[in-house]
């Protein structure tokens, strides 16, 4: 445990962080089958009703890392202005943009990520997988409010990627085992896969990622002039329409296209995309990502990121159909890593030798959808929390160059949760000019705290106030 402050403007905030591990008992024989890393900052001499959050990332795989040390936590990871990789040695530096101020927070690893380990090699596969992790990080929240008298506060799911995946599959697990939550942050969302997965007979992914093409190419420069003089979200309406009223229904017959409409399809593609003709034919109108990427930008040699499309790489070759690797990935897991393990050791006063498995590493079995030849989703399991609770706000933030994530297929996922009016209402749908990390960029990291203040104030208010 140890104690720090940070200066808000005029306010000074004093907080204590503690670091630890808890432990995974099986319910029957009580025998301890994992520990769960988690470090939890707590302001002190905290106002009545103070929410608490916890929070925690994706992959399946990943540590807590990213939101920790780039939007939520009073220390980041200092990159360059727009979110590009500074040269080495890299360091951290006061995040004025940090959540404590507005919610206690607790950072969770879950089983084969960071220090989190299952204690025996046997054990670490029932943690593998979405229903395994799942309940373990339930159990973990129903011992921290315990062992932390917190039964009481309002509370918060944070996650990021895979980890919208885990807070959807929680609110109504939690709910089930009495605890309510007044509100959930879904950062670069996911909940059903099939609306990614690029796969034969689903053409679904397709289509709701064709808009963050646009926004891609629009960034790069590729789009026809007319579009290029106009602002991004107003090239974006122009690309949703064309995906919802035209190119969606034309997959549903493309083998039965006449000549003209083949044709017409086409030269809107090409327009909206950045991609010649040529190559959306070749391609028969299925461009996947991976293909997007490489041929974006092959005249000028580079590739286009991934988790954020404004990054390029240096593959070594134009020719191919995939990138070498994600550059916008290669930018920030180096200096997430030395911070990290540096700040954890230095400033939080915890030492191991242990690797602290930022993403991947730790997860030493595949990991078990439990979907039966289906596509994992969890937003029926958020859709029947909603409903059991009312109260819930959901807020949903989104970048317009993740690529990973595409924005279009979370605003889909929520359409398709087949919400009475009155539970839609509960959603907000928040937008940012970065990607996947759109926190990385510095007027993203402000607007997105902006946003989530406005967010924990109104769905913190108990009912009748």
């Amino acid at each position: 445990m140890t104690k720090h402050s940070i200066k808000m403007g005029n306010r000074q905030l004093n907080y204590t962080v503690s670091t630890g591990f808890m432990p995974i008992k099986n319910a029957v024989s009580g025998d301890t089958e994992a520990r769960i890393f988690y470090m939890a900052y707590t302001l002190d001499d905290p106002p009545a009703g103070r929410p608490l959050m916890f929070s925690f990332n994706g992959g399946p795989g990943s540590a807590s890392v990213w939101l920790h040390m780039g939007a939520l936590g009073p220390k980041r990871v200092k990159m360059l202005d727009d979110g590009l990789m500074p040269p080495a040695p890299y360091e951290a530096e006061e995040n004025a943009q940090t959540w404590l101020d507005q919610t206690d927070l607790v950072f969770i690893d879950p089983v084969g990520t960071g220090y989190s380990r299952a204690t025996k090699p046997e054990l670490a596969s029932k943690f593998f997988g979405l229903t395994g992790d799942v309940e373990s990080i339930g159990e973990f929240i129903r011992m921290y409010l315990g062992r932390n008298e917190r039964w009481s506060s309002p509370l918060y799911l944070v996650g990021e990627s895979y980890g919208t995946t885990r807070a959807a599959g929680l609110s109504n697990h939690l709910f089930e085992r009495g605890i309510a939550l007044n509100g959930i942050v879904l950062v670069s969302t996911v909940m059903n896969f099939q609306s990614l997965s690029f796969a034969d007979n689903n053409d679904l992914p397709l289509i709701l990622i064709f808009p963050s093409y646009t926004a891609t190419a629009w960034y790069h420069k590729q789009l026809p002039a007319e579009l290029q003089r106009k602002p991004l979200r107003e090239v974006l309406n122009e690309s949703e329409q064309f995906a919802m009223n035209e190119y969606g229904p034309a997959m549903l017959r493309i083998d039965k296209l006449s000549a003209p409409e083949k044709n017409a399809l086409l030269d809107k593609f090409s327009r909206l995309s950045g991609l010649g003709r040529d190559f959306v034919d070749e391609n028969n109108f299925r461009v996947t990502l991976g293909e997007f990427n490489k041929e974006l930008l092959r005249k000028q040699r580079r590739s286009t990121g991934r988790l954020d499309s404004r990054f390029l790489g240096f593959d070594k070759d134009s020719a191919g159909t995939s990138t070498d690797f994600d550059p916008s990935m290669t930018a920030i897991r180096t200096p997430y890593t030395a911070v990290f393990n540096d700040y954890v050791r230095r400033e939080l006063g915890y030492k191991s030798d242990l690797e602290y498995y930022i993403l991947g590493g730790g997860i030493t079995s595949p990991w078990n959808w439990g979907v039966n030849n289906q596509y994992a989703d969890t937003s029926q399991a958020l859709s029947s929390a909603m409903r059991k609770n009312p109260y819930m706000k959901v807020m949903v933030a989104s970048g317009y160059y993740d690529m990973a994530t595409p924005y279009f297929a979370a605003e889909y996922t929520v359409s398709a949760m087949n919400l009475d009016p009155q539970l839609r209402r509960n959603f907000t749908f928040t937008y940012y000019e970065a990607g996947h990390m759109m926190y990385i960029e510095k007027e993203s990291l402000r607007k997105l705290k902006v946003d989530v203040t406005g967010f924990i104030q109104s769905s913190a208010q108990r009912s009748g106030r």
